[in-house]
């Protein structure tokens, strides 16, 4: 998914790119997210009760993507959200202020489609994302996504990103690409859709991740990179 506040737009991607979740990695609870009716992250959906594997992504200090722990030493996110650099991410906290673990990258590996992999100055202790094989996700499937990312269709993103995880339904349509041309899965909105933010960030299909989160128009249609289609990739650096 891709979302247009975060990321400098790609001359040839036709939506705006997303910057997603990077969560802490404690299971130390964060303070519960507002119960108000206002605007939130995640244009529609709710807020999330669980997400351990979740990581906040920063750049420079900066949040602007969301991201998964997938074995102790390394970060899955997209490949648009490390092009900044001076990556750093909380981990395993549902509040991107406090809690979790904080770890800095100090290797980033990319793939030709919108994926990367970013290794840890150090080994985090937490539940880490179980990630997808061909055939776990399918057209007509509900399935979950999840960000830290704009709330409303705002102009600043800075200004209306949630503090809080988020989560919300999709409905999978089928097969389509990435902002880089890679394999993805389209899904379509729910309770829910994602924005700048979201980014980098999971979708979940039965508690196993499947996509990350590439491009998205914040109205009707979402696009996440096929995890599922790359697992030799991601074997091949990170082991799992």
């Amino acid at each position: 998914m891709r979302i247009s506040r975060l990321v400098p737009a790609l001359a040839a991607a036709a939506v705006s790119v997303l910057a997603l979740l990077v969560p802490t990695a404690t299971a130390t609870a964060a303070p519960a997210p507002p119960t108000t009716k206002a605007p939130q992250p995640i244009i529609g959906g709710g807020y999330a009760s669980s997400g351990p594997w979740a990581a906040r992504l920063f750049s420079n200090g900066r949040e602007t993507c969301s991201a998964t722990i997938i074995a102790p030493t390394w970060i899955l996110t997209a490949k648009h959200c490390v092009t900044g650099g001076g990556l750093s991410f909380r981990i395993g906290s549902l509040d991107q202020h406090s809690g979790g673990t904080v770890a800095n990258g100090v290797q980033t590996h990319t793939h030709g489609a919108d994926l990367a992999l970013v290794r840890l100055d150090r080994s985090v202790s937490a539940t880490y994302a179980r990630l997808g094989q061909p055939g776990t996700v399918r057209a007509g499937q509900n399935v979950q996504v999840y960000g830290w990312g704009a709330t409303s269709r705002c102009g600043s993103e800075a200004n209306c990103q949630s503090r809080y995880l988020k989560v919300a339904n999709v409905t999978v349509t089928g097969g389509c690409s990435d902002a880089y041309g890679g394999s993805a899965i389209c899904a379509r909105r729910g309770d829910g859709i994602t924005a700048g933010g979201d980014s980098g960030g999971p979708m979940m299909a039965n508690g196993v991740q499947v996509g990350v989160a590439s491009t998205s128009d914040r109205q009707t249609t979402t696009a996440y990179t096929n995890v599922t289609a790359y697992r030799s990739w991601i074997q091949s650096i990170a082991g799992v």
